[in-house]
Parts: C-alpha cells; sequence; structure tokens
C-alpha cells in the first residue's frame, strides 16, 4: 500500500473592500489571490471558510459583522482552521489596538495564524516588528482618509452640496445633482406642516391622519409620531442642507453649533416662514423624556390583552396617585391605529377573572395546543451534532484525498464505508433523543388544562406579587381580547405540552 500524504491543512479567507476602493482589490480578485496562495503552499480553504464584507471600514470590529462570525468559528471546540489568509493586514483591521487583541486571541487560544499573501513577513521578534509597522501605517494612512473625506463633506456641505439619503418628498434622479421633488409624497409633507401649523395637531394626530388617509413614509410603511417629529424638524424642505447633525457610530445629536445648515440647491416643499413657525412651535412644548416612561407600570395582565381593531399589545399606563392603571393599544399611541380602545384595569380585572370562573364552573373550554417545540439542547445533542459536525470535514477530507491522488480509489471506499457506519449511528442516536413525544389523548389534556386554570385563578385572587400572576397567565392564556364598544371579552386559552 503506498504511503499516504498528509491532508491538507485547514484555512479560512478573509475578504473586506470598503467604500474607498482606490487602493483596493475587488473581493473575486483577493478571493483568487487568496486561493492561490493556499494551494501553493499546502493549505485548503473551503466556500463555508470564505467570509466577505463589502462596504465596511475596518476601523471597529464590532461593525463587521463576517470578521465576527470568523472570529467565533475559530473560537469555537471545532477549531475548523488554523490559518486566517488576507491579502494585505490592511484588511485583518485598520485599527493597531484591535489588531493586536484579535491576533493575540487567534494565537494564543485559538492556535490560529494570521498570514497576510501580499505582505510575508519572516519569523520571530523582527519579523512581529515588520509587521507592526505594517499595521501602524494602515491605521495612520485609514485616519488620514477619513480626515480628509470629513474635509470634502464639510466643504460640500457649505456649498450646498446634498451628501444624504434624500427625505420623504425628494429623490435623486442623477448622480451628483440636487434631489428633485417627488410630487405625491411632496403634497403629504406640505399636509404635515399645514396640521402642525395652521391646525395645531400634535405628531400623534398628523400620524393617525395620514394612516387614515392611506399616505406611506418614505420606506413605504405606516407613520408614527417620530416620523412626524423628524419630518417636523427637517430644514431640507425649505430648501436648506443639515448636515454633520449626528455623530456616525452612535447616531447621537452633536450639539447644535456643530450643526452645519446652509442653503441648498434643491426645490423647496414649504416656506421658510412656514419651516420656522413649526420650529417655533417645536421648542416652546418639546421636553427631554425621563429615563423611564409611565407606559413601564407593571400589571398581571402585562403583555396579555391585545387590541380587537390592529391585534397590538395593550400597554398599561399608570395613574396618578391611584391604585389603577389604564391599559392603552400600543399602536393607537404611535398613530398606527386609528381606533381608541382604551379601558380601565377596575373594568378589565373583574371582566378577566370572570370569564375565568366561568369556563371552570362549565367545563366549556376550547383551546389550542402549542406546537411541539424541541428541548433545550441536552449535552448529550450537543455532542452528537459536534461529532457529525466533524464528521462532514473527515468525509470532505477524503474526497479531496482521492481527488489529489492522494489515495487509491480502495482506500477512499474503505474510508467511505467506515464514515458512513459512524455517521448512521449518530443520527439514529440524535433522532431518538430528540423525537417529539406522542400525541396525548384530548381528555386527557382537556383535565391538565382545567387544572391549571384552577391554580392559576386561585393565584390570581390571592395575594401574590404582580410576576407571579403574569407568568401562570400566560402559562394558560395565549391573549385577551377586550372590545369596549360592546363590552365583549374573549380570553384565548393555550395548552403548553
Amino acid at each position: 500500500m503506498p504511503k499516504s500524504k498528509p491532508i491538507l491543512q485547514e484555512a479560512a479567507l478573509y475578504v473586506r473592500v470598503s467604500t474607498a476602493m482606490q487602493d483596493e482589490l475587488s473581493p473575486d480578485a483577493q478571493i483568487r489571490l487568496g486561493l492561490e496562495y493556499a494551494k501553493k503552499n499546502g493549505l485548503h480553504v473551503s466556500a463555508e471558510h470564505i467570509y466577505t464584507e463589502h462596504g465596511i471600514s475596518g476601523r471597529h470590529a464590532e461593525k463587521r459583522p463576517e470578521f465576527l462570525r470568523m472570529i467565533s468559528a475559530a473560537k469555537s471546540d471545532e477549531h475548523p482552521f488554523d490559518v486566517i489568509l488576507v491579502w494585505k493586514f490592511s484588511r485583518f483591521a485598520r485599527n493597531q489596538e484591535e489588531s493586536i487583541v484579535y491576533k493575540s486571541l487567534l494565537r494564543k487560544k485559538c492556535r490560529v495564524d494570521v498570514i497576510s499573501i501580499s505582505e510575508p513577513v519572516i519569523e520571530g521578534p523582527f519579523g512581529s516588528l515588520i509587521e507592526r509597522i505594517i499595521e501602524w501605517m494602515d491605521e495612520y494612512y485609514s485616519v488620514r482618509l477619513s480626515g480628509e473625506v470629513t474635509r470634502g463633506m464639510t466643504e460640500k456641505a457649505l456649498r450646498g452640496g446634498y451628501q444624504a439619503r434624500p427625505p420623504l418628498g425628494y429623490r435623486i434622479a442623477e448622480r451628483g445633482k440636487p434631489p428633485v421633488i417627488v410630487p405625491e409624497e411632496a403634497d403629504t409633507v406640505r399636509l404635515i406642516f399645514d396640521c402642525y401649523v395652521n391646525r395645531n395637531m400634535g405628531f400623534f394626530d398628523i400620524a393617525r391622519e395620514l394612516n387614515r388617509l392611506g399616505r406611506l413614509t418614505s420606506h413605504g410603511k405606516a407613520f408614527e409620531r417620530r416620523s412626524i417629529e423628524y419630518i417636523i424638524q427637517n430644514p431640507t424642505y425649505c430648501g436648506m442642507i443639515r448636515w454633520n447633525r449626528t455623530t456616525n457610530e452612535t447616531n447621537e445629536i452633536k450639539p447644535e453649533e456643530e450643526w452645519i445648515v446652509t442653503e441648498g440647491h434643491q426645490e423647496a416643499i414649504i416656506t421658510k416662514e412656514l419651516f420656522e413657525q413649526a420650529q417655533t412651535r417645536f421648542k416652546s412644548e418639546y421636553r427631554a423624556r425621563g429615563a423611564r416612561p409611565s407606559s413601564t407600570y407593571k400589571h398581571w395582565l402585562s403583555g396579555i390583552v391585545k387590541c380587537p381593531h390592529c391585534g397590538r399589545t395593550m400597554i398599561a399606563k399608570a395613574v396618578s396617585n391611584k391604585e389603577y392603571c389604564y391599559f392603552t393599544c400600543y399602536g393607537y399611541s404611535k398613530g398606527k391605529c386609528l381606533i381608541s380602545n382604551s379601558v380601565s384595569s377596575r373594568i378589565l380585572e373583574p371582566a378577566v377573572l370572570a370569564a375565568i370562573k366561568h369556563v371552570l364552573d362549565t367545563e366549556n373550554l376550547s383551546f389550542r395546543i402549542m406546537e411541539y417545540q424541541p428541548p433545550a439542547e441536552s449535552d448529550r445533542s450537543a455532542l452528537l451534532r459536534e461529532m457529525l459536525s466533524r464528521l462532514a470535514g473527515k468525509e470532505r477530507r477524503i474526497r479531496e484525498a482521492y481527488r489529489d491522488g492522494i489515495d487509491t480509489l480502495e482506500e477512499y471506499k474503505e474510508n467511505k464505508e467506515i464514515l458512513s457506519k459512524e455517521r448512521s449511528s449518530l443520527e439514529a442516536e440524535l433522532s431518538a433523543l430528540e423525537a417529539p413525544p406522542a400525541a396525548a389523548d384530548e381528555e386527557v389534556v382537556k383535565k391538565q388544562m382545567l387544572s391549571r386554570i384552577h391554580d392559576t385563578y386561585d393565584v390570581l385572587q390571592s395575594d401574590a406579587d404582580v410576576m407571579m400572576k403574569n407568568e401562570l397567565l400566560r402559562n394558560v392564556v395565549e391573549k385577551i381580547v377586550y372590545d369596549k364598544r360592546d363590552g365583549s371579552l374573549k380570553v384565548h386559552y393555550l395548552y403548553k405540552p
């Protein structure tokens, strides 16, 4: 039997292209060069371990989902690869501090090396020094480029150039040109300012009116309070340009003195006088929101009562210095539901208790059985899945070994048979562990359900705390719908296996 050659070492390939592509290879070119390097150096890169990011900066790892997915894979017990290939070290990170942290993590804890295809470095302390110098130069370039881009955008804003996604009422017709008006959307904008300034309507009322008329936002969605508030404060509509209002990383609003507000080149939808009138009213009425709104008041019906008109949750709002609260449709408070269904807990509580007692007295109960949900994965199930995952890697390797002429056909068949038997055994055991239970007898389920409802009813009438009552009620009730127009209340029961 010929001596088998060693199986190829596994590698991952990380590909990233930022928004500024002047000095960068395309993703396809980076992948091609990476695969060529792997082939020449005895490495194997599977498709599942090619991680590609498009239009993403390398300054912050938390904003690179594919990078984080790659790091997570490297840290896993499966240890799917021993090397990460990048076209240049700058693709791995543009922030030297993060680069050092992640490379140290990969090398010391995961036993994974990071290799730059186009920047080979020698082993040892001198090689590490060269690598740090390359990383420092990459970070310096990134910071310098960021500063130049910011200065360029600032100059463009000062000249009235538009450089953001146009808001409702505008669209970009030609690249590099000012946005143009969308007539039907502009009518909606004019209606919003007219309602706010001339009719003295609030944001909620304006949102409800627009939704009643079937108007939509620029994203094709229903209007909310915040949608109206944003439009009212946006000077784009009176022909102005506003830039540098928020911080890109956090979206926090900067101090007003840092904003750039100047004359724009786009056509105005409303007059400056109307816009200023809207700002005067907004500033006179605006109050900073507290850390916790009154809607966080806890009640044992919280999250269970639903609006009969839109199906959204009715949230509990406390009444000052009172021992009761009002349930109000969340959609109505956001301007998405057009009908108020507000109801006091003094009406809702006895109605719910009476409905539950009626079921217990008559045993006339209808309920939905929750679909079977597999239990949380046991240690044995997790181990079996890990073994199956590793088995897939072994199967891939024996195929590649045969394809590359490392193993003979007989060796390949023998190895394949061994792995096939092992897979069948593992899958059979896993299937037995995760098989759903047999369907229960309907009468038995009903008796169990009535017993649970009885226990819940006793607790609801006791001095138990709000959270306990809420948890027990959720265990037997899917939702409660109350319609104050006719005083009807429907309890939807749910059986959880």
